[in-house]
């Protein structure tokens, strides 16, 4: 695979998971509104985005290998988040006087140090058969309603939102993970994986959502997700799938062609949703 291809696979797996994501905090606003239906369609649509796209992508991308190797992977993931990034975010945000983000980003990074300790004892039961695959953490469950940003600086702003596009593609990843693990025979630890997951979306990711201000009222969010659905559908991965194969990578140009049909669906739905919203 080409490097340029390459890229926009990662960015399609970016994309996918963060799209995920949202949806699922636009489906529980739409409920809280009474807007059964509509929330129903985005919990559909997010399943779209993880089950099949990035799935899809997941599997050109191989991002998914040995359960070693997979824990391998989320212990470096987890290892920058808890050391580098997250600290970094918190000293940045206390620094620019968003107290509550560098609270935050403080608690995320103790919490993603004890998934790397988690994800590096299960990784030495893996390769050593000996000992016992530790317990899921269990969420502390964020409820994120519409409102506003609650933070301030643009730089606290920005970090909020690498925060969340990395908690996203965790949770995917490592829902991804657990499938693989679950058919090797591996309960114990597809649990781990599937707890871990559970926490970077239900606390983290939504943590940060509710202070960047990501989920509005449903009008707001379905011109959120009408915009975006587009904008993939007919500019992002239709030249994905031109620079692929002019690469020569032409089952990455199917995947591309196929999204970016699947993303003109899901307008044309979101905009007959906002039609009904009026």
């Amino acid at each position: 695979m080409d490097t340029q291809t390459r890229k926009n696979l990662d960015d399609a797996l970016r994309g996918e998971a963060f799209a995920h994501a949202s949806y699922t905090l636009y489906a529980a606003q739409a409920h809280r509104e009474g807007r059964r239906t509509t929330g129903l369609l985005y919990l559909r649509t997010a399943r779209v985005e993880l089950g099949d796209h990035f799935r899809a992508a997941a599997k050109l991308a191989k991002l998914v290998g040995s359960d070693a190797a997979n824990l391998g992977a989320a212990v470096s993931g987890e290892a920058y988040e808890a050391v580098t990034m997250y600290p970094t975010f918190a000293r940045q945000a206390k620094e620019d006087g968003d107290d509550k983000a560098a609270e935050l980003f403080s608690e995320i990074a103790k919490d993603e140090a004890s998934h790397r300790e988690a994800f590096q004892t299960a990784l030495n039961v893996i390769e050593t058969g000996k000992g016992t695959i530790p317990a899921p953490p269990k969420a502390t469950v964020v409820t994120v309603k519409a409102g506003p940003p609650k933070v301030k600086a643009a730089r606290t702003k920005a970090n909020l939102d690498t925060a969340m596009h990395g908690e996203a593609m965790a949770d995917a990843k490592y829902t991804l993970y657990a499938q693989h693990a679950r058919r090797a025979g591996l309960q114990a630890l597809a649990r781990l994986f599937e707890g871990a997951a559970t926490v970077e979306l239900r606390e983290h990711f939504a943590g940060e959502a509710d202070l960047a201000g990501l989920v509005g009222r449903t009008r707001q969010n379905l011109r959120t997700t009408i915009r975006g659905e587009q904008d993939e559908a007919h500019t992002i991965y239709r030249r994905f799938a031109r620079q692929a194969r002019k690469a020569g990578c032409e089952r990455a140009a199917r995947m591309f062609e196929h999204n970016a049909y699947d993303e003109a669906e899901h307008a044309r739905a979101m905009q007959r949703a906002a039609g009904r919203h009026r």
